[in-house]
């Protein structure tokens, strides 16, 4: 810890410049919908080669974790989240921001991204080396067990109707089917259309789903209303309210670490589970998806921990632990760092400085989230009929940004349309977006296992790790259907 704090002593003013101009560019990627922390990375690559090593992958993960933050903004205002981590913020960012508490969710958002990666980046300074070999206690089968795990979570994250939620949760896992079977090299429901080999793209069908589906319902409800601000709208949390969430978001930051950690699981995950176990912890969990602030402070801790740790695997093991973490994994080879055990011997002075530019990044969020939530909560105060056709604007250009390509903007539109259908019938987008994240890795590591296992899945009783996420799947569950039949009883007579 003495190296860490020394590295923060030491900052030179050019690893100042690099740090917030990398918060800068996060914040600005994560605010647009599609584009996200893995197009600016990427489109920085040619420019990384001629900077020094250090300060190049600092930019990489400065801009990762802000664009954490980021993303969280447009979900609480707009309803349109800057990237799938930011989809679970919506459920209650965006309720509150229309009862006028836009600023509030703001500030609390800040604090618990803040928390949230402030956590895992210590972890990651002090025990990375040790942490690192977490990873390869899991194999295929451990991944199927906590890819069933999760799926149970869908029948609560369907609302008041769990059926309703089991039937999104189905749709969500069809749509990860879409593209080419890597198994048997079949594609599957691509209608002969190329650019549905490799699936459907994560970022349109997000920005359809929500920001496209909200369109359409408030161009069904426009009213040309004389606009009143509300003062509520630019009130910042309290350090009462903040100590009511502290709980939530000091769970949540263990789940988004442990979850971090694991390779491909992401911080997309970590968000929706730790969202499901505040949603669980609530001694009020109907009120979840009507605008509390748990809801809100739930995924931002969950998944700004998750984009930290999920370096441990890339620094420690060569291992990324997300698809930025693969581009950071490049970079890192490209400016001449080799990531292994052996950084933290020949390479320490660059992973500590590391270390501190992830601490100044998160510790930013919370004077940003004081003194500029409610500068970003005046966006929601714009006017209906001058704000959602430059959202829809947004809508097209992010789907387009995302593969140059005009089927994206077809599958955002066309998902616009879903979207709206199903929540005019009161169907949470929730489940589906789940089921989404889920079924590709579902699939993978059931194929994977059954290889290994040669079809013998009772060969999962002697892995202790899979075992202990079944069981926990099966508790989940049967909580689950004991509240679908207590519903259906109440409304048998």
């Amino acid at each position: 810890m003495n190296e860490l704090f020394s590295a923060l002593s030491n900052f030179s003013w050019m690893t100042l410049l690099v740090v917030f101009v990398g918060i800068a560019i996060g914040m600005v990627t994560g605010v647009l919908p599609g584009i996200g922390a893995s197009v600016a990375i990427a489109l920085l690559l040619p420019f990384l080669i001629g900077m020094d090593p250090t300060l190049a992958i600092v930019l990489c993960a400065c801009i990762y974790c802000s664009d954490a933050y980021g993303g969280a903004i447009t979900s609480i205002l707009i309803n349109a989240p800057g990237g799938p981590s930011s989809a679970v913020t919506t459920f209650d960012g965006y309720p509150m921001a229309q009862r006028g508490e836009a600023g509030y969710a703001l500030g609390v958002a800040a604090v618990a991204s803040a928390i949230g990666g402030l956590c895992s980046t210590l972890l990651l300074a002090v025990a990375a080396p040790a942490l690192g070999k977490v990873a390869y206690l899991f194999g295929p089968p451990e991944y199927l067990a906590l890819t069933i795990f999760g799926l149970t979570m869908i029948v609560s994250l369907g609302g008041k109707s769990p059926l309703k939620g089991i039937i999104g949760g189905m749709i969500g896992v069809f749509l990860a089917t879409v593209g080419i079977d890597f198994s048997t090299g079949i594609e599957r429901f691509t209608f002969g259309v190329p650019e549905l080999s490799e699936g459907i793209k994560f970022a349109p069908l997000m920005i359809g789903l929500f920001a496209g589906s909200e369109l359409l319902i408030q161009a069904g409800e426009f009213k040309s209303e004389k606009l009143v601000m509300l003062r509520s709208t630019l009130v910042r949390p309290t350090m009462q309210q903040l100590r009511k969430v502290m709980p939530t978001i000091g769970v949540s930051s263990a789940i988004g670490t442990f979850i971090g950690i694991l390779p491909a699981a992401g911080a997309t995950v970590a968000s929706f589970i730790a969202y499901n176990e505040a949603k669980r912890m609530s001694p009020h969990p109907e009120r979840f998806g009507t605008g509390v602030i748990e809801g809100v402070a739930a995924p931002e801790s969950a998944n700004n921990a998750a984009a930290a740790a999920s370096l441990i695997p890339t620094l420690t093991l060569s291992i990324p632990g997300s698809g930025v973490g693969a581009l950071i994994l490049g970079a890192m080879i490209m400016v001449g760092l080799q990531p292994g055990p052996q950084l933290f011997t020949e390479q320490a002075d660059f992973l500590w400085t590391l270390f501190a530019g992830l601490m100044l990044v998160n510790l930013s969020f919370i004077p940003m989230g004081f003194y500029c939530s409610s500068f970003f909560a005046r966006i929601s105060l714009i006017p209906n009929h001058y704000l959602w056709p430059m959202i829809f604007l947004l809508c097209i250009i992010g789907s387009y940004s995302v593969g140059s390509s005009w089927v994206d903007v077809w599958v955002m539109l066309i998902f616009s349309l879903l979207g709206y259908v199903l929540r005019q019938r009161n169907y949470s987008l929730a489940p589906i977006v789940m089921g989404l994240v889920l079924g590709k890795l579902f699939e993978d590591s059931l194929m994977q296992t059954s290889l290994m296992f040669q079809g013998d899945f009772t060969q999962l009783l002697y892995r202790p790790i899979a075992v202990v996420f079944l069981v926990i799947a099966a508790l989940s569950l049967s909580f689950a259907l004991r509240k679908l039949a207590r519903q259906s009883s109440r409304q048998e007579p």
